[in-house]
């Protein structure tokens, strides 16, 4: 299934101020409204209710912070699960591994998009269907979710599920496009937002400015200790 009335990245501009994580910056996130009516609806909590926390990162050669030996979205996955008692982790990997050059890695991901590419992937999520809730990571590739999340998406029946996406760029912000996305591939989730965008450079240099940030997040979605 093809994205073709999806954005597409225009006006590219210096390739290291759009590219961060390996991940392209975008600075759409969902309109206000759909924040407000997705925030009130998610006021029902999450408490009780069976968690898994998966995301997709990439370490190696990242845009402003160097190389690094754990990805951006998986430091922010783990601030989130440290957050959620008895959730599980998952981590998506795919068997051939990116580039661990930035500008590797960046022509990979553009390629795999041009192609609406399914990349194949490490392992599967055991006992998936036990799960009621999803936190859903991933860094932003060229304004987009990154392909090997639409090959998680496309690998498990979602019917009853909520979703509710995080992401890392080179800003605080959502590619805009997961109200539509998610659950056009995510076949049967319902999508919870406002998700959470954090910029990869302040996780990695200021997770503790960030710890604050996540646990405000999690209480607004419903969540409470």
């Amino acid at each position: 299934m093809k994205r073709r009335d999806f954005i597409r990245l225009t006006g590219m501009g210096t390739l290291g101020l759009l590219f961060t994580g390996c991940g392209i910056f975008s600075d759409k996130a969902a309109s206000p409204a759909v924040a407000a009516e997705n925030a009130g609806s998610a006021a029902e909590g999450i408490k009780g209710k069976k968690i898994l926390v998966a995301f997709f990162s990439r370490k190696g050669d990242n845009y402003e912070v160097g190389y690094i030996e754990k990805g951006n979205t998986h430091i922010l996955a783990d601030m989130i699960a440290e957050e959620l008692p008895g959730a599980d982790m998952f981590e998506i990997k795919t068997v051939k591994e990116y580039a661990a050059d930035y500008r590797a890695c960046t022509e990979e991901a553009k390629a795999e998009k041009e192609q609406d590419a399914r990349l194949q992937l490490a392992s599967k999520v055991e006992n998936f269907q036990a799960y009621d809730i999803v936190f859903l990571g991933y860094p932003i590739w060229w304004s987009d979710l990154p392909m090997p999340v639409y090959t998680f998406m496309e690998s498990y029946d979602w019917q009853g599920k909520t979703v509710i996406p995080f992401c890392t760029s080179a800003g605080d912000v959502m590619t805009g496009l997961e109200d539509r996305a998610i659950p056009r591939y995510a076949r049967g989730a319902q999508v919870k937002l406002p998700g959470m965008g954090v910029s990869g450079k302040r996780v990695q240099e200021e997770p503790e400015g960030v710890r604050p940030q996540v646990k405000a997040w999690l209480n607004k979605l419903g969540y409470n200790h």
